[in-house]
């Protein structure tokens, strides 16, 4: 198993990952019953597809001898209606002004991140808005 998740209650969840034991707690959204004072379902994947994206640059940035940290990614996920689903994800990823790499190296590390494993899951239906920017 990778997760076990508990009902909490108040349309609450705790979900804790059971290789490290760490737990993340979720909230329905304000806008659907819930108090939005945690991550929502849809925010957690949401998440899930920028964490993967700096997570497998980052990979790939270790096999080309660059180092990734300080590289931001902001998330931005549109909710659509009729059936309540993810419409669109926009992640703007932005890179540290230390970085000094040529066009090849760039194009490398937004194809990793373009192509990661959460990309590579999404439904089709859902509009990705994904931006670089190299400071």
């Amino acid at each position: 198993m990778t997760s076990q998740i508990i009902y909490k209650g108040g349309l609450r969840t705790s979900a804790i990952h059971l290789q490290s034991n760490t737990e993340i707690e979720t909230d329905a959204p304000s806008d659907n019953q819930g108090q939005g004072e945690r991550f929502s379902p849809t925010d957690l994947m949401a998440t899930a597809l920028g964490t993967c994206m700096i997570t497998t640059m980052a990979i790939k940035a270790n096999t080309m001898n660059i180092v990734l940290d300080g590289t931001r990614v902001d998330v931005t996920k549109i909710m659509v209606s009729d059936p309540r689903r993810i419409g669109k994800l926009i992640a703007h990823v932005y890179l540290p002004a230390h970085l000094d790499l040529d066009d090849k190296q760039k194009d490398i590390l937004e194809r990793t991140a373009r192509t990661c494993p959460v990309e590579r899951s999404l439904h089709p239906d859902i509009v990705l808005d994904m931006a670089f920017y190299w400071s």
